[in-house]
Parts: structure tokens; sequence; C-alpha cells
């Protein structure tokens, strides 16, 4: 292979990381709500800043152009979010498994 084949791969990967850690990096966003519940630890919650903060930093365990390092950080601060919220009994987003009896649909009223 010559070195634009080599070239354009090299672009294409580094495009899907980054689409990758922007797409993360707005889901933490997103899941603010559950940052500001009294009942998450502030172990979860200072991750999940430390997570955005080391996304956006200069410093990185690899160089910019690979965001692997950005993208698993951003999904072990997320994860941890989630379960942290689970066990304080916080709502994050799913739907409930069997809807109140009046909004289904083959409810006899």
């Amino acid at each position: 292979m010559d070195t634009t084949v080599w070239l354009v791969l090299g672009v294409v990967a580094v495009l899907i990381m980054l689409a990758s850690a922007v797409v993360l990096l707005v889901r933490v966003f997103k899941a603010r709500k559950l940052l500001v519940d009294a009942g998450i630890p502030l172990r979860s919650k200072a991750l999940v800043w430390a997570a955005v903060i080391y996304t956006v930093s200069p410093v990185d365990l690899l160089p910019d152009p690979v965001y692997l390092d950005d993208i698993g950080f951003l999904l072990v601060a997320l994860r941890s979010l989630h379960s942290a919220a689970s066990a304080a009994g916080v709502r994050t987003g799913a739907r409930p498994e069997n809807p109140p009896l009046e909004s289904r649909p083959d409810a006899v009223g």
C-alpha cells in the first residue's frame, strides 16, 4: 500500500475515535441530573468531572490523535455514575418495566 492509503486510513480512524469521544462527552453532560442528586456518592460525581477534565486536557496517557484512553475514562465514569444512581434508587432514564394500569392500552376502565 502506498502512503495515501495509510494516510486516509489514519484520518478515518482518528475521526471515528474523535466522534466516539464527543458522543461520550455529550452523554456525560446529559447525565448532570444524576450529578446534582443527593443520593449519589461524591466519589462517582468527582470521577465524572475528572473524566471530562481529562478528555479536554492536553496531558494524556496516549498521544492526542489516539482517543482510546479518553473514551475509556469516559466510559468508566458513566458506568460508575449509573451504577451509583441505580444503587441509590435514582431513575437513570430507563422505562419502568410495569407501567401503571391506567396507562396500559389493554386496561379496562
